[in-house]
């Protein structure tokens, strides 16, 4: 079977680039929901640094036992067997952040203000469009593409090595 040298190709590999992904993800797209909350100063910016931990921890577990799961059902459903690569990780990408945005709108804002209501359920509908569209793009545009690219990196760098053993 064909192995796509922008992907992780084992254990070890996959934590790496959720490593990647998740620190990215979790730098940009928590300080831009909150700027756009509370605005943009250094203030809001310096009170968001405090709950990017926290916050990491959260988007790596929901990652691991929420949205990979899910996702890992439902991509075969819409996957065709000619689907290419960029389909596939557009897909991914797409079903990912929708279920992430999703209990991240809810948890982020009890993780953010340190309580919880039933306030991000009230406003969920006018607050998850925002927070999808931050993530869908920071995702497909910044946080996807360097770790793919460590990624191809890495590969090269192994075959390399290995080609300079025989």
């Amino acid at each position: 079977m064909y192995k796509e040298n922008r992907l992780p190709q084992n254990a070890k590999e996959g934590i790496l680039f959720l490593l990647i992904i998740s620190l990215i993800s979790v730098n940009t797209i928590a300080p831009l929901i909150i700027g756009f909350e509370r605005g943009f100063t250094k203030e809001v910016y310096f009170d968001t640094l405090k709950i990017l931990p926290i916050m990491w921890i959260i988007v790596v577990l929901l990652v691991r036992l929420v949205a990979g799961p899910l996702v890992g059902k439902f991509m075969p459903k819409f996957v065709g067997q000619t689907d290419g690569f960029n389909a596939r990780v557009l897909l991914n990408t797409l079903l990912n952040v929708t279920v992430l945005s999703v209990c991240l709108t809810i948890i982020g804002t009890w993780v953010g203000t340190q309580t919880f209501s039933l306030e991000p359920l009230k406003n969920f509908f006018y607050i998850w469009p925002r927070n999808f569209a931050i993530a869908f793009w920071i995702e497909l545009l910044v946080a996807q593409p360097i770790a793919r690219f460590a990624m191809k990196k890495l590969h090269e760098s192994q075959t390399a090595k290995e080609a300079a053993r025989q």
